[in-house]
């Protein structure tokens, strides 16, 4: 079991029982954008994010991004931390028809894939960043014609959803992966 003193914010009560065979956390479910209409909720992640920080984890789909984003908007103080899943086409075994981005959520998620993304977060948490905005721009990756492309062919070598935003991306690989991991990624799409 991972054990984190942080919060980990899913989306649903299943995503929460996924979570609950790999980690010692707490984690609180959004009930989709439910969160939002419920203040009592939206304070005790707030708490969390001052006193201990959050890890949010959403689907790889648009919902899971807006839900991502509007928690991000509505938490002012503390930590806030990003795990993503990779994007996995398909549906969960107990939905009768995929979501609207046929893409499999954490609930779908293999465990070693989930695993490993906490695995890394708590290695790397404190640990030099060693994808600068700089490097990532002197990479081709920013600020070019075709660095969408590049940037969209990048995530597609790792297995990362194709929403991140270029902001997001350099965090995520320095998260995620190792500078090695990058270089040849970066060779492979060259």
């Amino acid at each position: 079991m991972i054990k984190l003193k942080q919060a980990v914010i899913v989306e649903g009560k299943y995503d929460k029982i996924k979570l609950s065979e790999i980690l010692d956390a707490v984690i609180i479910t959004t009930d989709g954008f439910g969160v939002f209409k419920k203040s009592e909720k939206l304070d005790l992640i707030r708490l969390f994010a001052k006193k201990h920080g959050v890890i949010i984890l959403t689907d790889s789909d648009r919902a899971g991004f807006l839900i991502r984003n509007r928690l991000k908007s509505k938490i002012s103080e503390g930590e806030i931390h990003n795990i993503y899943i990779p994007d996995v086409f398909g549906k969960e075994r107990r939905k009768t028809i995929s979501s609207r981005d046929n893409k499999i959520g954490v609930e779908g998620m293999e465990a070693g894939i989930l695993r490993k993304a906490f695995e890394k977060f708590t290695q790397e948490k404190n640990a030099d960043s060693w994808l600068t905005r700089e490097r990532f721009f002197d990479d081709g990756l920013s600020g070019r014609s075709n660095s969408a492309g590049q940037r969209k062919l990048l995530q597609k070598e790792f297995g990362l959803p194709e929403n991140l935003s270029s902001k997001a991306l350099p965090a995520v690989l320095n998260s995620l992966f190792t500078e090695d991991e990058y270089i040849k990624a970066l060779d492979k799409i060259k």
